[in-house]
């Protein structure tokens, strides 16, 4: 239930969808387009559109479950809620739980490498430091509370979107129409394969849900902070990739890498742009550790109060620190510190799309519920499905390491599941018979056996 104490202090739509936004406009596109331009050559900006309604149909999905089911624990509600307390949810939190801090201390990594080129000439040891300081103080940004992770992400994000708003009004006012003529344009079977790319700058929005918690009518501030991150990640990627292929050619921009933002503004804007563009990395970076960290406190109270979890993952040290935020904290920076990620860079979008589908999928038991449209969670399960199983394809064939670690952390979630399952089931055994529970709401799912 709500929290709807007169001296509590809530989020705002505009500051819950800047947290979704500041997911979403990670590192990500600075990265993307080169890979995609490499599929979809000048058409990057369709395969954009084609990708923001894909995120746009998981966005009422889940904007409608939102609605009925406010709560901490974002996506995993909707989880329980269509297939009940059991192991598939279980084993579900711990893989998104575990790939999530992979994630953050992947992009805690980029803001290191941005870091380090700005001001250390590429050190290897400082990009590791400036990764290590991100996540420290992005922690305690999130120890302190909901409030300070809303306006840290305010700032972060209106800084973001002003530059990048910038940098597509010098672009689009210069650009050479012949770059993006349609008869340039690779096969359309070509630019639909590219979705599977471009659909994973939208990945972050999913850590809208856990803002459920911290709004004081998310029934209907829920899905307005939804649509409203979508809408603005959408104008904004297609902006950014008609700007950077009006300017550059194709082959330009995929040799360029992830400097393709810069080079793009050097034109225009000159060294002032290159260094613009860095600065923005910076921001979007930081932005994306800070959000990347903000679901581990709600998503680990919920399922801890839901038998999930261990109660120890709900515990707060010194009344404040939540000790599923630090350990989650604890293994990014163990990760952005002692590995190299590269090789695993694709666990967490996978497992993004495998969550969104399964709780698009749990909606049907619930729809009743909702009153949501069947057509659209349908289209929802269909178009997610094919995403991911053309991210799957290419993953096989071009990052097999990738495969191989998800297949690894996939059965670590289940060890952990079974393990703590069975630890909390003799200790029910032992604990003297309680009072049956209260009744259920309507349509409210039942927990599972362990």
């Amino acid at each position: 239930m709500t929290d709807t104490s007169p001296n509590r202090k809530y989020l705002t739509v505009r500051q819950a969808s800047f947290i979704g936004v500041g997911a979403m406009v990670g590192a990500g596109i600075f990265a993307l387009l080169g890979a995609a331009g490499e599929v979809a050559g000048a058409a990057v900006w369709i395969s954009f559109l084609i990708a923001g309604a894909i995120a746009g149909l998981q966005g009422y999905s889940f904007a409608k479950l939102g609605a009925r089911y406010p709560s901490g624990a974002g996506l995993f509600e909707y989880l329980a809620r269509g297939f009940g307390n059991g192991h598939l949810t279980g084993v579900t939190a711990w893989l998104t739980y575990v790939a999530n801090a992979i994630v953050t201390a992947m992009v805690a990594v980029s803001f290191g490498s941005y870091a380090s080129a700005a001001f250390t000439d590429m050190d290897p040891t400082w990009t590791k430091i400036f990764a290590a300081l991100v996540l420290i103080v992005m922690t305690g940004v999130n120890i302190v509370g909901s409030q300070l992770v809303a306006k840290a992400q305010t700032v972060i994000v209106y800084v973001v979107l002003g530059i990048l708003v910038l940098f597509s009004f010098v672009t689009l006012i210069t650009i050479d129409p012949s770059l993006l003529a349609p008869s340039g344009y690779p096969p359309l079977g070509d630019i639909i394969a590219s979705v599977a790319l471009t659909f994973f700058a939208f990945l972050g929005f999913g850590i809208i849900t856990f803002t459920a918690k911290d709004l004081r009518e998310p029934a209907r501030q829920l899905p307005r902070a939804m649509y409203l991150a979508l809408g603005i990640a959408t104008v904004i990627y297609v902006a950014i990739a008609l700007g950077v292929f009006g300017t550059l050619p194709v082959d330009v921009v995929i040799s360029s890498g992830g400097t393709a933002l810069a080079v793009a503004a050097e034109p225009a804007l000159g060294q002032f742009g290159y260094v613009l563009m860095i600065i923005t990395a910076l921001f979007a970076t930081a932005g994306a550790t800070n959000a990347g960290l903000y679901p581990a406190v709600g998503l680990c109270d919920q399922l801890a109060a839901t038998g999930q979890m261990p109660p120890l993952m709900s515990h707060r040290v010194g009344g404040k620190a939540s000790v599923g935020l630090l350990i989650a904290a604890g293994l990014s920076l163990i990760l952005a510190i002692g590995f190299d990620l590269t090789a695993i860079a694709s666990i967490g979008s996978a497992v993004a799309l495998l969550v969104f589908m399964m709780a698009t999928v749990a909606h049907f038991r619930v729809r009743a519920n909702t009153g949501a449209s069947l057509t659209l969670l349908i289209l929802a399960v269909l178009t997610c499905g094919i995403a991911l199983l053309a991210f799957l394809i290419s993953t096989v064939v071009n990052d097999p390491a990738s495969v191989v670690a998800m297949l690894v952390i996939i059965i670590l979630s289940v060890i952990m599941d079974l393990s703590w399952k069975r630890v909390r089931a003799n200790r029910d055994e032992a604990a003297p018979p309680t009072t049956a529970p209260p009744d259920r709401e309507p349509g409210e799912a039942p927990p599972s056996e362990p």
